[in-house]
């Protein structure tokens, strides 16, 4: 079983007028799995709604509690990617789990979005990888600890 914590970010941005105005939506994760033929056994949990930017320490706690509290070892995170790295590294006390951020520089609902290709590349990951925190994204992964977000280059590289 692998859990699936969601807790917004780009990948559930719902755009809906000219000028960019955006909400953080239902997370598109059930429906991503289901029309990719995802049959590993999984459960998704929306945590949260909220631009990465605006997570609080009291937000990062309630990941941290909920990812500590889970009975699966395998667990998939979905973030947004701005401050992706300081969520991976307060989760990184919890070491009996094999524990997988990703997310997306496009919401999911566009065309163009790496979204379902990052989500698959992180469930695979969180499937192979041995314990520890990473960061899954573009088909790269990265130890949070000796990772960044090149924002110029919509990329994460290591630091």
């Amino acid at each position: 079983m692998i859990d699936i914590f969601t807790t917004g970010g780009t990948i559930d941005k719902i755009y809906f007028d000219a000028l960019s105005e955006y909400h953080i939506g239902p997370t598109p994760l059930p429906d991503i799995l289901a029309e990719n033929n995802v049959y590993v056994p999984h459960r998704v949990t929306q945590l949260m709604r909220k631009d990465s930017l605006e997570l609080t320490d009291d937000d990062r706690q309630a990941i941290h509690d909920a990812v500590a509290a889970s009975d699966a070892d395998k667990i998939l995170v979905t973030h947004g990617t701005d401050t992706m790295v300081q969520t991976a590294m307060v989760l990184a006390d919890i070491t009996d789990k094999t524990i997988v951020l990703t997310g997306a520089m496009q919401p999911a609902t566009l065309r163009n979005s790496d979204a379902e290709f990052n989500v698959g590349f992180a469930l695979a990951a969180t499937q192979t990888l041995p314990h520890g925190v990473y960061i899954a994204m573009n088909g790269e992964v990265f130890d949070p600890a000796t990772t960044k977000k090149d924002r110029d280059a919509h990329r994460f590289i290591r630091a």
